[in-house]
């Protein structure tokens, strides 16, 4: 499937959902491509031959428009002078597929140039790569990466962002997950690793996120904890905390962090988030 980056996360992402859509790219595509509907425009980057293959055969079953979105559009204007408030080289594709989607759009949803220069110059999606600041002047990172492909953005993210910071990485990841594949990538970044469960009867428990762990990076310091809060507390005089693993847990480190209300750690809290909050700072997004 190639090396680039990129291409690796979205195949993983791929084959995140072999357990309910099928073994292969292809059987995935096919179940994805099931909302093709006739004579509806289709907008794709997918980039991956055995993929977009399917998704080209549905397209001319349904005649519905299909736009291939390549990465080069990236570079190409308005998108090669705005500057993402998103971390994450993948969100660049991102906006040129929403780009394209719009000018699909143009002739009953007409919108102006400055509207989307300033459009994607204000993007927001809480609990993505998102980077908040307490009071105090301590950054966290905050990413639902809850798959391996998730897990690799989330690393390559804090390799090209913050190369020269070893991070305390706080974890909860559910048991259904990929989480010793998870553990394998992000752990080798962290200085020390403070393990939580989620708040679901699905969650993976600690220690058995501890083992993997300390495969991954014998040299860190690997703690097991009862809560989140517990966690938290326990990283005052760190400098820079990054919590991940899961969507639930990231939504409740912003409830915790008062950036959402109380009782809204679901994913769905993210998915409505107004970006209130006494400590955000910058929201960034990541496609997972």
């Amino acid at each position: 499937m190639g090396n680039r980056p990129g291409r690796q996360a979205r195949c993983d992402e791929y084959r995140h959902h072999q357990k309910w859509l099928g073994e292969t790219l292809a059987s995935i595509a096919t179940e994805k491509a099931g909302i093709i509907k006739p004579g509806t425009p289709v907008i794709t980057a997918a980039d991956e031959p055995e993929a977009l293959a399917v998704i080209e055969a549905t397209a001319r079953q349904h005649s519905a428009p299909l736009t291939v979105v390549p990465p080069s559009e990236t570079e190409r204007a308005p998108l090669n002078h705005i500057q993402l408030p998103l971390l994450g080289r993948h969100q660049r594709l991102n906006a040129a597929v929403a780009l394209a989607t719009l000018r699909t759009l143009a002739r009953r949803i007409p919108v102006s140039e400055e509207a989307i220069r300033v459009g994607l110059g204000r993007v927001e999606w809480p609990g993505r790569l998102q980077l908040v600041t307490t009071p105090s002047g301590k950054a966290l990172l905050l990413d639902g990466a809850h798959n391996v492909a998730g897990a690799r953005i989330l690393a390559a993210a804090l390799s090209e962002y913050f190369p020269s910071t070893r991070p305390t990485l706080i974890l909860g990841v559910l048991q259904d997950k990929d989480w010793a594949g998870m553990c394998d990538i992000v752990a080798p970044l962290a200085q020390r690793i403070l393990l939580v469960p989620v708040q679901s009867e699905r969650s993976a428990a600690p220690r058995d996120l501890a083992g993997a762990c300390r495969r991954a990076n014998p040299a860190a310091e690997i703690r097991e904890y009862s809560s989140l809060s517990e966690a938290l507390a326990e990283t005052d005089r760190d400098e820079f905390v990054t919590v991940a693993g899961s969507l639930y847990l990231v939504g409740e480190a912003m409830e915790l962090l008062e950036l959402l209300p109380a009782a809204s750690h679901q994913e769905r809290g993210l998915n409505e988030w107004t970006g209130a909050g006494p400590a955000a700072e910058l929201t960034l997004s990541t496609k997972r």
